[in-house]
């Protein structure tokens, strides 16, 4: 499979849903904590540890995403750097797509989950757009 495999399954299956979807993005960094211990401050400089940092966030409809190559370009030239993205996709009702309201409440569960650690529910991708699973 393909990096970009992983993501297209996630665009097909937002397509392919009775109801119009739109699918809701939040991009993150890591970043040390100001209390790490000596070893976590190791980790992290070794590229691993952290937490999780939510830097930006956007809805999308599913057709206007081609690829998550496209995706990450647009996401560098609006925001700062970051390290992960998660996705999670929002159903509209009675054929239309989600309301303003519904997506902006959506996204904001979004950003506290992600910055809560409780982003086990969101499908995640890499820099690369490589899916990450969470243990």
């Amino acid at each position: 499979m393909t990096p970009d495999s992983h993501f297209r399954q996630l665009v097909a299956a937002a397509l392919a849903q009775p109801e119009p979807q739109r699918i809701l993005f939040v991009f993150a960094a890591a970043e040390l904590p100001d209390d790490a211990t000596p070893d976590q401050r190791a980790r992290f400089l070794a590229g691993e540890g952290g937490v999780l940092v939510p830097l930006m966030c956007v809805d999308k409809a599913p057709g206007d995403v081609a690829d998550f190559a496209a995706l990450a370009a647009e996401s560098r030239r609006a925001g700062p750097p970051w390290t992960m993205v998660f996705a999670a996709c929002l159903a509209g009702r009675n054929g239309q797509p989600p309301a303003r309201g519904d997506i902006d409440a959506a996204l904001q569960i979004m950003v506290e989950g992600v910055r809560d650690g409780g982003f086990g529910r969101f499908a995640a991708f890499d820099q690369d757009g490589d899916p990450v699973f969470f243990e």
